[in-house]
């Protein structure tokens, strides 16, 4: 299974203590996201290292009714960024960063396993991004690795056992897409990887939940420490 091109960035955003999930939410994409993709596009004029795609997940509560973490923004480079000296919004540069926790880039390597088209049509009468797309279930799985795990074995059960797997369930219920992204450095992040699945509602949800067994994964997997977290919308700042 072939990689995408690049290095696909994660930044994993949790409010601070006191701000509501809704405001924010509305400054993420009011005031936050605008300005991103103005310096992306910016960068790209400028014949500089630039974002080509920026999408953000707006997760839901987790079965606790909490919020492990509020939301994701993806940005694909076409290589890694230097690891910042300080989290991102330490101080704050925007209303936005006022209202989250600092955050970090955590590389990653991604590999399109079910390339379902997703929605990608832009505003009409205001500026195309960011936008909004919904009409789906999507469900990531933060996967922790167990203590010295190598890691090396473990990706390539992922991508050749796990990952084909998971394909064959999909196919079977209709499943939308399907996504798995590596850290390029896990022995440095809290995650080895994420995986994204897609699927229309809870009902294929279940379906394809009841299809999928054991395959060795948790060999690998440290299980407690395993995050899944639902979302059904996203924001699209660069589709």
């Amino acid at each position: 299974m072939s990689a995408s091109a690049g290095v696909k960035t994660m930044y994993l955003i949790k409010r601070r203590p006191g701000v509501t999930r809704e405001d924010l939410m509305v400054n993420w994409f009011a005031n936050h996201m605008p300005a991103v993709i103005q310096r992306q596009h910016d960068g790209k004029a400028a014949g500089k290292l630039h974002a080509h795609k920026y999408i953000a997940t707006l997760f839901d509560a987790d079965m606790n009714g909490t919020y492990p973490w509020d939301g994701m923004a993806q940005l694909w480079w076409d290589r890694k960024l230097p690891r910042p000296k300080v989290p991102t919004g330490t101080t704050p540069s925007d209303t936005f960063q006022q209202k989250a926790e600092p955050y970090v880039p955590w590389p990653t390597t991604e590999y399109v396993v079910v390339p379902g088209d997703l929605e990608t049509a832009g505003n009409t009468l205001n500026a195309p991004y960011p936008a909004t797309r919904s009409g789906f279930l999507k469900v990531t799985f933060f996967v922790k690795a167990k203590p010295k795990a190598d890691y090396g074995a473990f990706f390539t059960h992922w991508l050749e056992v796990h990952a084909p797997n998971v394909r064959d369930a999909m196919r079977k219920v209709g499943g939308l897409r399907y996504v798995v992204s590596h850290s390029v450095e896990p022995e440095q992040e809290d995650y080895a990887g994420i995986a994204e699945i897609y699927v229309r509602d809870d009902a294929m949800w279940s379906e394809l939940s009841k299809l999928m067994k054991p395959d060795g994964m948790e060999k690998w997997v440290d299980g407690p420490g395993l995050l899944m977290l639902r979302a059904q919308t996203e924001m699209l700042g660069i589709p």
